[in-house]
Parts: structure tokens; sequence; C-alpha cells
């Protein structure tokens, strides 16, 4: 009984030295997890300053700053960008690519050499940049479209002169069949534009098409000027003229290899940084829609209201205008033609009566009694005339009164 009771004890003792022992551990592992947090938020909030020898603590002071010191650019300006507060800049030459694969074995040799050349001549660092992006078709969509709204225009108004010439009377068949044939052309040209106007729309609706840009990347260090009291206009200028200079020397020493290339301007560059620092937005909002929308309009980039009605009115008294020049115009040459009629009924009675005055100015050479009976004939002849034209409509009349009873 004894020895049960002692072995009871034992247990109970191990199991409270264990207990202890855990107790112990976990409260180390509090304490250390609770120290590593304290020395944690005093760094955060304390800077030893090690530079006076005195081990002096100085708080932090946390001050906001500008976005563009996180950006790798500061701005663009007369076709460069500006890195690190002028201590760097930009210049960017973009370059046609070729097909090397379709290539004859001479001329592979030839832009391999011509390459080489190029490496060759370089006495500063140069970055290759390239950039792959959806091609987008918006602008020359909206190009097509005003080119095919000015030949629809176009032809609009050579319809209304083709049928001006028609109700005329005034024209011949050979000029009213060539007439027509400009119109047919012209009516083609316009279905063949709105074609090409639908099915580039329907290519810009593939986001599949993409195309690769190449890019060499120059750069320039004012440092490199050494000790100097240049202002930052006249390190701007020497940066600008240095840089231009390598890249037309990049740009001469390339086309040995049939590589074209240009210096890209502002807004080429604008468009570049653009697209690499949105890659995913760029396709759905490019930088030449922000440019064209105005880049204040930060609420609505849409046209005022006010202009779009000005723009409607214009184009309705323009319309209205030319429409009532050719009603006026066609009602003149309608007055004339009238004119020209009337003179063709009465051409007889005219000639008549120019001839009995050039009888009777010539009557003392004549003589009266010659001039008399000339002048007698000729109203013979009208009376003649006359009652055949009554007889004429009076066969008219008869015959339409016929016609009518049956």
């Amino acid at each position: 009984m004894t020895n049960d009771i002692n072995s009871l004890v034992t247990i109970l003792v191990l199991i409270l030295g264990v207990m202890i022992t855990l107790l112990v551990i976990v409260a180390m592992i509090y304490l250390m997890s609770k120290m590593k947090k304290n020395a944690q938020k005093e760094e955060q909030i304390q800077d030893i300053d090690h530079d006076d020898g005195k081990g002096k603590i100085t708080l932090k002071e946390y001050s906001t700053d500008s976005i563009f010191n996180f950006m790798e650019f500061d701005k663009i300006e007369d076709n460069m960008i500006v890195q690190n507060n002028g201590d760097k800049y930009l210049m960017i030459v973009e370059c046609q690519g070729i097909n090397y694969d379709l290539m004859s074995s001479a001329e592979k040799v030839a832009v391999e050499e011509g390459f080489v050349q190029f490496l060759n001549t370089l006495t500063h660092p140069v970055q290759i940049y390239t950039q792959t992006r959806t091609i987008n078709l918006e602008n020359s969509i909206q190009a097509y479209k005003n080119k095919v709204k000015e030949i629809e225009n176009n032809f609009e108004k050579q319809k209304l002169r083709y049928e001006q010439m028609q109700n005329s009377g005034r024209y011949t068949e050979e000029q009213l069949n060539k007439a027509y044939f400009e119109l047919t052309k012209q009516r083609n040209l316009c279905e063949y534009g709105k074609d090409i106007v639908y099915s580039t729309e329907r290519m810009s609706l593939n986001k599949n098409v993409l195309n690769k840009k190449y890019y060499i990347v120059i750069p320039y260090y004012p440092s490199d000027l050494g000790p100097n009291n240049f202002d930052k206009e006249e390190i701007k200028n020497l940066a600008f003229s240095e840089l231009y200079t390598r890249a037309q020397s990049i740009i001469r020493t390339l086309s040995v290899c049939e590589v074209n290339g240009r210096v890209l301007s502002s807004l080429e560059l604008v468009d570049l940084l653009y697209v690499a620092y949105n890659r995913d937005d760029s396709e759905t909002y490019g930088v030449d829609t922000a440019i064209r929308a105005g880049f204040d309009e930060l609420y609505s980039t849409a046209p005022d209201v006010l202009d779009k009605k000005m723009k409607i009115l214009d184009d309705k008294i323009e319309k209205s205008a030319m429409e009532k020049a050719n009603q006026k115009v066609a009602e003149v040459k309608s007055e004339k033609q009238k004119q020209i009629d009337e003179k063709e009924e009465s051409i007889d009675e005219l000639i008549s009566n120019l001839a009995k005055m050039i009888i009777e100015d010539n009557t003392s050479i004549l003589g009266p009694e010659v001039a008399q009976k000339a002048i007698q004939k000729i109203d013979d002849e009208k009376d003649n005339k006359g009652g055949t034209k009554d007889v004429q409509e009076k066969a008219k009349t008869r015959k339409r009164r016929t016609t009518k009873t049956a």
C-alpha cells in the first residue's frame, strides 16, 4: 500500500515538473516576441545618428513626396526625356525592322557587316528597347471616315449637277453620257470607301493583332562636361545638340543595314511612356484619345453641347444655301429658255418686219413702185402662213374633241 502511494506521488511530481517547464518556456517565448516587437517599433520611429559620436537619438521626419520621385523621368521637353532633375537626358530613335529570314545569303552578310560597323562606331552607351503593342486602328478608321464623308459630299454635288443638266435640255447626248459616266465612278468610289471602313472596323475587334516596335535609347550625362558655370537652359541646349548629333550618327550607320530610323518627337515620347506604364489600359484608352479629349477635362471628354449644336446649324445653313443657289440658277436658266422659245415662235414675224424695214430704207434705190409691191408680197405671204396656222390649230382642236368623244 505504501509503495503504491509513493509511486503515485512520484508520478504527480513528474507531471507537475513538466507543466512548470512548459509554462516557463511559453513565458520566455512571449517575452522574446514582445521584446522583438518593441525593438521594431523603436527602429521605425527612431534613427541613431552615428556621425556626432555621442550616440544621440533623433526622430525620423516623414514628408509627402511627389509622385515624380517614384517615376523614372521628370518631364519630356524638346524631344528629350529628362531624368534625375536634369542629371540625365535621353533621346530615342525608332527603328524600322527588316525581314531577315526572307533575305538571301549575300543580303544577310551585308546586314551583319553593317551591324558590326554600327557597334564599332559607338562611342557612348546605348540601350535597345522592344515594345509589343496591340495595333490600334482607331486613327486609321477615323481618317477613312473623314475621307469617305468628303467623297460622299462630292457625289451628292455631282448628282445634283447631273440632274440639272438633264432638266435644262441644253446639253448633247454625248455630254450627258460623259457626265453620267463620271457620276457612276464617283458612286462606285463612295461604296468602295464604305466597304473599307466596315472591314477595318471589323478588323479592329481582333485584339490578337500585335506589332513590335524597336527603339534605341541614347543617354547623355551633363556631368561629363566637368566643372562649369552653365545654367540649366544652357545645359539643356548642349544636351539636345549632343543627343541629336549622336542620333543622326546612329541613323546613318543603321542605314547601311537597310534599317531606317527617326528621332521620336515629344508627343511620340509621351505615347511610348504611356504604353510602358499603362500596358493594359493603353489598349482601351490610348494617349491619342486622351490628347483629343483634352488633358484638363477630367469629368467629361465629350465636346460641348453648344458647339455640337452650332456645327449642326452651320451644316444646315450650308446645305440650304447650296440648294437655294442651285434652284435660283435653274430658274434663271428656265427664264432664258422661255425667252428663246418665244423668239423661236415669232421668228417668221420678226423676219418679215425686218425685211419690210430694209425695203423701206432702200425705197429711193428700188423705186416706190417696186418697194410697195415687195412689201405687199411680204404681207400676203404672212397672211397665207397665218391662215395655214389657223387651219392647223383648228384641225388639232377638232382631233382632240373627237378623241374625247370616243
